[in-house]
């Protein structure tokens, strides 16, 4: 939709001029309207032979094509944006729509409102650690993952805020940062818990009443790794993996579970 239509008069100067012989630059400049709408002007009379206003499939658009591109791009640009925020700002520059327009606007982008992923907060090193982890061992075979024991502890929230928000997404872009929560494993109102798990399935599970130190490390190990591996079906010579955390590889750590054979 153009800002601007112009007169069926302007239109039929137009065609004139450009019949006299006049170029699509003279003409603007001669008219002082942009040579982009002489061209376009000009191309229409050709090709149906009249500047008068042809039918068009409905309703005109209540917003022009500026305004329809400045909200996909706010849109892409802050994900978390809501409607009220998008239809406030189409007000501000004297556009008033309804939610249901913009959003059909977004929608016919490829942008949809979906419930954004709680994901771990991870830092830079994080991501490079992980990014290494995983290309070391990408001619791993599916055998070898079979006999991987999983472990790590973690804290969860039993109070806290766990309401819904909706960022504006496209298809197979769910774990995109931008798209993402970040959480972190602080706050009050948890719990502490250890657990493990392999392709087969989970392995045990234990609360962690008080702090988690080494000690305390090794007695969970003690009573439930073992145990866990035999429930999975790991048999003797698995491969277990643990976190970096100082407490996974004490030196007190490292020795059990060189006398374990781990």
């Amino acid at each position: 939709m153009k800002n601007k239509e112009h007169t069926r008069q302007v239109r039929d100067t137009v065609v004139e001029k450009f019949k006299a012989g006049f170029g699509y630059k003279k003409i603007s400049q001669a008219l002082n309207i942009p040579r982009s709408t002489v061209q376009a002007i000009i191309l229409k009379w050709k090709e149906y032979q009249t500047t008068a206003n042809l039918p068009r499939p409905g309703r005109p658009s209540k917003l022009s094509a500026h305004t329809r591109r400045r909200l996909i791009r706010d849109a892409a640009k802050r994900p978390m944006i809501t409607l009220d925020e998008l239809q406030r700002s189409t007000a501000e520059v004297g556009d008033s729509v309804h939610r249901t327009t913009i959003s059909r606007i977004l929608h016919k982008s490829g942008l949809y409102g979906r419930v954004a992923r709680r994901k771990p907060f991870l830092k830079d090193i994080h991501k490079k650690c992980r990014l290494k982890f995983a290309t070391s061992h990408l001619g791993d075979t599916p055998n070898m993952w079979k006999k991987v024991l999983w472990s790590d502890e973690t804290k969860i929230e039993l109070f806290g805020n766990t309401a819904k928000r909706y960022v504006w997404r496209k298809s197979n872009t769910a774990h995109h940062p931008e798209h993402t929560i970040p959480i972190v494993k602080h706050g009050g109102g948890s719990i502490m818990v250890w657990a493990c798990f392999s392709s087969a399935g989970t392995g045990k599970m234990v609360k962690i009443d008080g702090k988690m130190d080494g000690a305390k490390y090794r007695t969970i190990l003690e009573g439930n790794l073992m145990e866990s591996a035999k429930d999975l079906r790991l048999g003797r010579r698995f491969v277990f993996q643990q976190g970096n955390d100082p407490k996974h590889k004490a030196k007190s750590t490292m020795e059990w579970f060189t006398n374990k054979h781990i």
